[in-house]
């Protein structure tokens, strides 16, 4: 296995002094925070790094994390890609997202299971509960130490990722979380967990909850037309916390059918689920207890004529469902 002192000088050896360098990520905590270990460890390295997002971002905890460890973010639609020579995505791969693609990466480091090598420098680590794990061990290699900011996000990252440490964390990501402790402001860490839901995320779960269907220890909601993805993932954490549910799978039209799923992590993988159960009509995938899909309307009305809320609904359920006669439990 090639070290981490080895894989950091791989990746800087694709830079140079008058390199312009674009990381594009979808942002969440681990993603944000890897991207600003990328700045830090291409510092005076490199002429320029921007970090550029393209998901729209209203999770009160997400702002809140921009906001105190001044992650210096810009929409990717705001940005010229011709300005820039070098291109780097984090926390993710190209073939996860289409706002992703179109673009020779320079570097692809990820912590999901291999889905795409198509870079210059490709490190793919799946058995890390968080990229923000790799990041703190390619900076300790480099013997960085990070500010407390920086500290404090890839702290959050690893967190988030992990569930706290319940939810597929390893011994790296815990001997990178105690590295990053004596660097990190508490303070910013507390501010950012405590920025959890919004008033109109407590309306939304209010209707998830009214509205809710339980088969087999699974809970679901479908939410019809939504503004903010990211309620979707708010109740579909909540929806696991009812006792005796294993399965949570809630989803929302966005342009897309997207489909947030949770789990135990006793049974089946969330990310194998879900590619199972909608990979053909979109992107789909994730860890073992959680997963995401973004699923082609024109595709699903192949199968439901008449797309509607009820119809979703019932189309949702029967994929799952035929899933789950796969041995999902």
């Amino acid at each position: 296995m090639v070290s981490n002192r080895e894989k950091i000088k791989q990746l800087l050896s694709h830079f140079s002094g008058t390199s312009k360098v674009l990381v594009i990520i979808n942002a969440d905590p681990d993603a944000i925070a890897s991207a600003m270990a990328v700045k830090r460890i291409l510092w005076r390295r490199v002429s320029e790094v921007v970090i550029a997002y393209f998901n729209r971002i209203t999770r009160p905890d997400n702002l809140a994390m921009i906001e105190y460890t001044e992650a210096g973010m810009v929409p990717l639609a705001d940005v010229d890609k011709s300005l820039f020579d070098k291109f780097v995505v984090v926390d993710s791969q190209p073939d996860h997202n289409e706002n992703f693609s179109g673009i020779k990466y320079d570097a692809i480091i990820d912590h999901h299971p291999l889905s795409c090598s198509d870079g210059a420098f490709v490190d793919i680590r799946p058995d890390y509960g968080a990229c923000s794990t790799m990041f703190t061990e390619y900076m300790r290699s480099l013997n960085i130490k990070p500010s407390a900011k920086l500290a404090s996000a890839l702290m959050l990252g690893i967190k988030t990722d992990t569930a706290n440490f319940t939810r597929q964390a390893s011994p790296r990501d815990i001997r990178a979380f105690q590295f990053l402790y004596k660097y990190a402001n508490m303070n910013i860490v507390t501010k950012v967990e405590r920025a959890y839901m919004t008033e109109s995320d407590l309306d939304f779960l209010g209707n998830a909850i009214r509205h809710r269907i339980i088969l087999d220890n699974r809970a679901f909601y479908h939410a019809g037309t939504i503004y903010k993805p990211d309620e979707l993932v708010v109740a579909a954490d909540f929806f696991l916390s009812i006792a005796g549910v294993n399965w949570s799978v809630v989803s929302g039209v966005n342009k897309k059918l997207i489909v947030i799923l949770r789990n135990d992590g006793l049974r089946k993988g969330a990310g194998k689920t879900a590619q199972e159960a909608f990979g053909k009509f979109g992107s789909a995938g994730g860890h073992k207890t959680m997963a995401r899909a973004e699923l082609d309307i024109s595709l699903i009305r192949k199968e439901i004529k008449q797309v509607n809320q009820k119809t979703l609904t019932q189309w949702v359920v029967e994929r799952i469902t035929q899933t789950a006669g796969k041995k999902i439990e």
